[in-house]
């Protein structure tokens, strides 16, 4: 077994625990972090299932983003849109024989590649041309667009000038799955691309990324607007409460 595969294996094993251990503890610490006052945006959905639609519009249309600024959501939506395909495409590298639906998106993904680099590079753009999105942008933000633009940008390389084996990638992918290790390519391009998403896999649990959970847990997005039908009282509020009445 070569260098390059098991440097690379046991990279993939520690990014994969770092990712679930690290959302997983975010996502804990979201829902158990107290909501003490009932502050949703309004106006606000007065029934559950009014927030269900509003979290359905706000997770997969941007709805805030939309009314705040249309540009800003025309290139966000064209990222996330080509991302979610760009991603759905490599579901091909970890399943054998391919799911029907992925193989039907493998052309799409393809082209939603540059669709993903373009949306990334226009938001990227924004925080050099806008004064007021510059201002508060830090080198983290400049960082992170980097990045994910690499990343794009190296795979689309690989797709149209720098091929590698790709059948030799995925019997490396499903291997690592079975825990039978397989030759990994010792192209510069795939190097590059994989050490990439080793780098954001490692780094997401840790940075703004964390948008993409935590937005469930928004309470101006998540709540009820009833205060007026029912008390909203937190639970170490109402502790307090009783130890104050002892």
């Amino acid at each position: 077994m070569g260098l390059v595969t098991v440097t690379y294996a046991l990279l993939f094993y520690f990014a994969a625990l770092v990712l679930v251990v690290g959302v997983g503890a975010k996502v804990y610490q979201y829902a158990k972090t107290p909501a003490p006052l009932i502050i949703p945006t309004t106006p606000a959905p007065t029934t559950q299932m009014g927030v269900v639609f509003r979290m359905a519009r706000e997770i997969f249309l941007f709805q805030s983003l939309y009314k705040a600024n249309k540009w800003i959501w025309l290139f966000g939506f064209i990222f996330h849109a080509a991302l979610v395909l760009v991603l759905l495409r490599h579901f091909r590298y970890f399943t054998e024989p391919v799911w029907l639906p992925i193989a039907l998106i493998q052309d799409i993904g393809v082209y939603a590649g540059f669709a993903m680099v373009f949306g990334l590079g226009a938001l990227w753009a924004r925080r050099f041309l806008v004064e007021r999105i510059r201002y508060i942008s830090g080198p983290s933000d400049h960082l992170m667009l980097a990045l994910l633009i690499g990343i794009g940008l190296s795979g689309l390389n690989l797709r149209f000038l720098a091929k590698t084996d790709i059948i030799a990638v995925k019997s490396f992918f499903l291997g690592l799955m079975r825990f039978d290790w397989q030759p990994l390519p010792g192209d510069f391009t795939l190097l590059l691309h994989l050490g990439l998403v080793l780098t954001l896999m490692i780094i997401f649990p840790f940075s703004k990324l964390l948008h993409a959970p935590g937005v469930f847990f928004s309470p101006t997005r998540n709540q009820i607007d009833n205060p007026r039908e029912r008390r909203h009282l937190a639970k170490w509020a109402a502790a307090i409460g009783d130890a104050g009445k002892d």
